[in-house]
Order: C-alpha cells, then sequence, then structure tokens
C-alpha cells in the first residue's frame, strides 16, 4: 500500500498559490524521486484525478470526491447549516467552522449573506492557521507536545504588515484566547479580513473546531467586532457542540 500514500502525497503537491507543477516540482513537493511520481502522475492521470497539458499537471475537479467522501461521512453541513445560517442572517456577514489539519485550517462548512469580505472562502478553502482566529483558537486546543511541534515546524510569514510573526507574541495571543475563550484578527490574513471566533468542543471538553464569524475591516473594526458577535458566537457554538458531540470522526481528527 505504499504506492496509495505516494499517490495521495503527489495529490497534496499541488496548492493554491502553485496548480500546476512539472515533473520535477512535484517530485521535490512529494519528496520522491522522478520516476515514482512519474508513475504516481501517470495513474492518477489514468483514473481521472490528474491531468497534463504540455510539460505540466493540473489536478481534475475528481479529487473533490476524496474531501466529500469526508463531509459526507459526517454529514457536518446537515448538522451545522441551521446554525451557522442563523449566525450568517443575525450578523449580517460571513460564518464560518472549521478544523485544523497539520499547520492550516480546513473550512468544512460555512454560510454567507453578503460577499464583501476581501479573501472570500468556502468549503474545502485551507488558510494558515496562525494569521486566522479560527487557527488561533484551534491552536490554542492543541496539547503542550503538539503546539511545540507546530512551533517548531511551522514558518510563520507576513502575509500583510499586520501579521504577527514573532513567535513569543504568537503564544501570547494563544495564551489570551485560552483565558479569554475566543481569538480576533483584523488585516492578518489579507487586508480587509476582520474575524472573531470561537471553540466547539467535544464531550469530554476537547476542542475538535472553531467557529467564527467575519466581516470587511472597513465596514467594522475588531473590537467593535466582539462587543457585537462574542455572544452570538458563544451562543451557537453551545449549539454546535451538543449537535457534534456525536460525531466520533471530528472529534477523533482533533486527536491525529
Amino acid at each position: 500500500m505504499a504506492g496509495l500514500g505516494k499517490g495521495l502525497e503527489v495529490i497534496r503537491a499541488f496548492r493554491r498559490e502553485k496548480p500546476s507543477l512539472n515533473l520535477s516540482e512535484v517530485a521535490l513537493a512529494a519528496n520522491l524521486s522522478a520516476a515514482t511520481a512519474r508513475r504516481c502522475l501517470n495513474t492518477l492521470e489514468e483514473f481521472g484525478y490528474v491531468m497534463r497539458a504540455g510539460r505540466s499537471f493540473y489536478l481534475r475537479p475528481k479529487v473533490l470526491e476524496l474531501a466529500n467522501a469526508y463531509l459526507e461521512s459526517m454529514d457536518i453541513q446537515s448538522l451545522t447549516h441551521t446554525n451557522l445560517e442563523d449566525l450568517a442572517r443575525k450578523s449580517g456577514d460571513s460564518a464560518a467552522l472549521s478544523v485544523l489539519d497539520g499547520h492550516e485550517i480546513v473550512y468544512l462548512a460555512r454560510a454567507s449573506v453578503r460577499t464583501l469580505v476581501r479573501l472570500e472562502a468556502h468549503v474545502g478553502s485551507r488558510f494558515p492557521a496562525y494569521p486566522t482566529s479560527m487557527g488561533r483558537v484551534l491552536l490554542a486546543g492543541l496539547g503542550h507536545e503538539r503546539l511545540e511541534q507546530y512551533f517548531a515546524e511551522v514558518k510563520l510569514e507576513k502575509l500583510t504588515e499586520h501579521t504577527v510573526v514573532d513567535a513569543k507574541k504568537l503564544r501570547r495571543l494563544l495564551e489570551d484566547c485560552r483565558r479569554n475563550g475566543y481569538a480576533a484578527v483584523e488585516d492578518e490574513l489579507a487586508y480587509g479580513v476582520v474575524a472573531v471566533a470561537v471553540p466547539i468542543f467535544d464531550q469530554t471538553n476537547r476542542v475538535v473546531a472553531a467557529l467564527n464569524s467575519s466581516s470587511h475591516s472597513k465596514k467594522i473594526e475588531k473590537n467593535q467586532l466582539i462587543r457585537e458577535r462574542l455572544g452570538l458566537l458563544q451562543e451557537i457554538s453551545r449549539n454546535i457542540s451538543r449537535e457534534l458531540a456525536h460525531v466520533p470522526g471530528l472529534a477523533l481528527s482533533a486527536l491525529s
């Protein structure tokens, strides 16, 4: 089954910033020899997951079936739809639920009544954890060992002039999040994005997901966002936590 693992690494080599890759780039990103990467690409192309144009390779929409299998198996959209729609309607903005996957957050569900946020996201969107409100909530929920591993591995890069990339300051912000029960960011992931997030818990009080409300920073500033939406977020977080208590796959994902 080693070949399956190598094929999955090839799929993961494609990123938002690099949607097309040549053979050498795939091999480097997947940590494979060129010959092995070529065999994986040929197989993935045969099964419809990859296409090629000249010397470049691209993912095909069939890859989405892999993500859909996860979402459908846990029925996250169905479980959270009413709550997220309620949050979006009452706030007049966007609401989302995400989990931590490696160094990134992944959107599992989302609702919005407007599209003014500069960095529009959707189910399956991935963003680095450290400059996002949901990412900080999820990082704050990690145990000591996993958090130390995160800081040892992650590369903190400036995405805007406001992005916190000092590890000591980021650690203090995570401590604040643990103490206060929420995290908020403004213009850190991208200019114009302001958001506040709270944790989602399982039945053992472990943080397994994060819920946020986001808007445009020219419409509302961070402190006002916290004042106006934190209570609503906490209420809906409690509702979702109760509903997700019976989704074992989500709780297990928080431990992996």
